[in-house]
């Protein structure tokens, strides 16, 4: 995760939030151009997250749900206004694109699938978030209407094959497991190899954990420039779990996400 220090429009801010930086030391540590994150160094530190007006809302109530799994730090303001502001405690640690985590890349692999199994195997009949596919799915759909795909996310040759694939596929996808939905490794963090929490929650909810798993194996291939970990994420996850053409599914879905 990378911090740039930065002077905070504190006037652009809500007041409560204003008040959290002001003395404080704040850093900026986007990473993407949908919303502007900050870490501010105050007591036990915190993020500060903003984005357009509603898109925060479901992130703020996930990250309460899996706040009481145990599962990442509080949340202790939603603000909807002009704009949305999410303010957490900061999840202590590191997140586990560390360099002492990717120089250790098998154990990564392991960890990373032991990790996802624990969340997959969270009890969740009380989640908010029932039936992610709905909006998976229907994203997806939009998207492949309006032409707009990203091939690289499969292996397919067209965005139409994709879609044969998805369209037949879909209804192989389960709402039975606690999900993350974005399963990357930003986005969760360790200390000394000791899972601390997740962050970047606003894709979680009930859906099929397949999900999970594509981006679980993409994200090793990403950051660590080879697909060889594939297998030993998969094994740690538990091969008895692991549907090949699921995820094949699930490839064809992102290519449109």
């Amino acid at each position: 995760m990378k911090m740039t220090l930065i002077t905070p429009d504190l006037a652009g801010m809500p007041e409560d939030i204003a008040a959290l930086c002001r003395g404080a030391r704040v850093y900026d540590s986007s990473c993407s151009p949908e919303a502007r994150v900050m870490c501010v160094e105050r007591g036990r530190g915190y993020f500060i997250k903003c984005s357009a007006k509603g898109s925060l809302k479901k992130e703020a109530i996930m990250g309460e749900y899996f706040h009481s799994k145990g599962l990442t730090a509080p949340v202790l303001s939603y603000v909807s206004a002009d704009r949305d502001w999410l303010v957490t405690e900061r999840v202590s640690g590191e997140d586990a694109t560390a360099a002492k985590y990717l120089d250790d890349p098998k154990r990564l692999a392991v960890t990373s699938g032991e990790i996802l199994r624990g969340l997959h195997e969270t009890e969740c009949s009380d989640c908010p978030v029932t039936d992610r596919l709905i909006s998976y799915f229907a994203l997806a759909e939009e998207n492949y209407t309006k032409g707009a795909y990203d091939l690289t996310f499969g292996d397919f040759a067209s965005a139409d094959e994709a879609y044969a694939v998805l369209k037949e596929g879909r209804v192989s996808l389960k709402n039975d497991t606690l999900i993350h939905g974005d399963y990357c490794l930003p986005n969760f963090l360790m200390n000394d190899w000791r899972f601390s929490g997740f962050i970047d929650l606003g894709n979680g909810g009930v859906g099929d954990r397949h999900i999970d798993l594509f981006w679980g194996a993409w994200t090793l291939n990403f950051n660590l420039g080879t697909d060889r970990y594939r297998n030993v994420f998969f094994d740690a996850y538990g091969r008895d779990r692991v549907e090949e053409d699921i995820i094949r599914v699930i490839s064809a879905a992102e290519i449109f996400g």
